[in-house]
């Protein structure tokens, strides 16, 4: 199976068919304070950036809600300063990427977004929302060294850990990356810990599916 064939399971239509609870978009803004939690209990700070993935339909009912979307939030840009980015990445999802150092426009922006696809009838093409969150590397204090390999340590980068909402699922789950696509096992099960009772979880972990960037050190959305 290769990687597109992985998202596609994963976060695609065998997901949906196996879902215990509806996706609520609601349930986004419990990230408001996760975020709080995050930066009070573990010492991670938002990346200031969060994105929404979907997969395109090639018709021009599809292209019309795109624009609407776009058009939403160019006027919160306005009025917050959420800065916005449509693109594609190589596996041929979408990606709504928003920039803005208050979490809380952040959440809204991506509810906004997310409500607009499944009110005109596309909520089955939303894949996932991600919302970044950054601790420790140099000059900074990492907040719980407990959970950094000594790899880690030395090379002076900081933790990344993302909290990742299947919509397929209706739950949220941790991804932590290191590089090399490897991950902070240690820390998911630390942050599932901490926010298990604030979030509603996915509780199979066979669906926390590693959503990598590009790059080391980049975003899953880069």
């Amino acid at each position: 199976m290769g990687l597109f064939d992985t998202i596609r399971t994963v976060l695609g239509t065998n997901a949906e068919a196996d879902a215990t609870r509806d996706a609520d978009p609601e349930d986004l803004f419990g990230m408001s304070t996760a975020y709080v939690t995050m930066e009070a209990d573990l010492g991670f700070r938002s990346v200031d950036a969060a994105a929404l993935c979907f997969s395109g339909v090639d018709s021009t009912d599809f292209s019309e809600v795109v624009g609407d979307v776009e058009a939403i939030l160019r006027a919160g840009e306005e009025e917050t300063g959420t800065a916005f980015e449509l693109r594609e990445d190589s596996h041929g999802w979408e990606w709504v990427i928003l920039r803005d150092d208050d979490p809380e426009d952040l959440v809204t922006s991506v509810h906004f977004a997310a409500d607009e696809f499944i009110e005109r009838g596309y909520g089955s093409r939303l894949l996932a929302a991600l919302f970044g969150f950054e601790r420790g590397g140099d000059g900074g204090s990492d907040g719980g060294s407990d959970d950094r390999s000594n790899d880690d340590r030395s090379n002076g980068e900081p933790d990344r850990a993302y909290w990742i909402y299947s919509f397929r699922r209706g739950a949220y789950y941790p991804f932590a990356p290191k590089r090399d696509k490897e991950r902070n096992q240690r820390l998911e099960f630390k942050l599932e810990s901490v926010l298990d009772g604030e979030l509603g979880l996915e509780g199979d972990e066979s669906y926390w599916y590693p959503m990598w960037p590009d790059r080391d050190g980049g975003h899953p959305w880069e």
